[in-house]
């Protein structure tokens, strides 16, 4: 691997930055994008069976908040009636709304960088090939002090190819990742929104 470095030259330098940040998002996000910690199965009906009595206390809400990524948008509401018991239902989904936003960003955290790397890597790689024809066509030169000497030509011809493989090495998983995390948050927040919507809809029916 050393080998294969020191032959790509210092165009790939800025290639093994942009792989070792994607490989750490790829991580971080596979970690905080858990479904135990965005939509826990069971929490909605739980959340519904506990405000058939009546709202939660405050420490419980809080407690709710602390849950997961939905849990914060249902604490939302109920704290808002909490606050204003005779609060109207538009209000209501428009405080929850407000939270989803919240945490529809936290959600998408780091997902433009991800996708940055996708787009850039390639390029990146081809500013690399770029580099080794330059060398190549110096090397060939007349009146050069290479005087087309194939070590170097063949140096050349190295930094040009394997930048432009590496730059596609890195872009492609990027890409791949990036498309199946930004799938993944789409998925959830529907979820979010139906969940948010059903609690809506209860709080809605108690007061019948």
């Amino acid at each position: 691997m050393l080998s294969i470095i020191q032959a790509a030259g210092w165009p790939i330098w800025p290639l093994i930055a942009c792989s070792i940040l994607a490989l750490a998002i790829v991580i971080e996000r596979f970690i905080s994008l858990k479904s135990s910690k965005v939509i826990p199965p069971r929490l909605l009906e739980e959340v519904i069976g506990v405000t058939r009595k009546g709202i939660p206390a405050a420490d419980v809400i809080a407690q709710l908040e602390k849950n997961s990524a939905l849990g914060k948008v249902l604490a939302s509401g109920l704290r808002a009636v909490n606050t204003e018991p005779q609060i109207s239902e538009e209000d209501l989904r428009a405080s929850m709304e407000n939270v989803g936003r919240q945490v529809a960003h936290k959600l998408e955290h780091y997902l433009s960088a991800l996708g940055t790397i996708a787009s850039a890597a390639p390029l990146m790689g081809l500013f690399g090939t770029v580099v080794g024809m330059i060398e190549i066509f110096g090397s060939q030169a007349p009146g050069s002090s290479g005087g087309g000497n194939p070590a170097q030509l063949a140096h050349g011809i190295s930094i040009a190819l394997y930048n432009t493989a590496f730059g596609l090495i890195v872009a492609i998983p990027s890409l791949i990742f990036w498309r199946y995390f930004r799938g993944r948050v789409d998925e959830y927040l529907l979820v979010l929104e139906v969940d948010a919507d059903r609690l809506a809809r209860h709080i809605k029916s108690l007061r019948k």
